[in-house]
């Protein structure tokens, strides 16, 4: 298990390495994503926390997973354009990863050791989001039925 956020990294969609401490100073919104979901339209929201506070430090991170319900059943390449046209997302999106179990990344390992839920530590569904301080620390975790513009508060508190 990693030990710090910082040392952590994953692949986005296009295949690059992305190593997290490129995050150092920011204040991150981290969530498990899945294009066919209930939630799917919350990347609108996203983008628009994005477009907001992207100068004031704050990096959305977009972790797709077709661990719940087999709703992000795409590729890469139709993930990536999936986001763009149907919602714009300029924001980082990574490669499709599990968030639960004996695969998940050790991203998410991370991020439930230090916020669990009613559910314990596992992920329960889809667009689950973390918050991160600029300081790496991960000071929330909300369900995936809070939208985006209900953490908009608690960002720009951190901002």
């Amino acid at each position: 298990m990693i030990d710090t956020i910082y040392n952590c990294s994953a692949n986005a969609l296009n295949g690059d390495l992305v190593e997290f401490d490129r995050y150092k100073g920011k204040v991150m919104l981290i969530v498990n994503t899945a294009s066919e979901c209930g939630f799917t339209p919350q990347f609108e929201g996203l983008e628009k926390l994005n477009q907001k506070h992207k100068v004031a430090g704050l990096e959305v991170l977009g972790f797709p997973c077709d661990q719940f319900g087999g709703q992000e059943p795409g590729d890469e390449k139709s993930i990536a354009e999936g986001c763009v046209i149907n919602y714009g997302v300029s924001f980082q999106m990574f490669s499709k990863i599990d968030v639960n179990g004996k695969n998940e990344h050790p991203l998410f390992a991370y991020l439930k050791s230090r916020k669990g839920s009613i559910f314990g530590k596992r992920i329960k569904w889809n667009f689950t989001k973390f918050l991160v301080n600029r300081e790496g620390k991960v000071v929330n975790r909300y369900a995936p039925t809070t939208t985006p513009e209900k953490i908009e508060s608690d960002i720009i508190a951190l901002l």
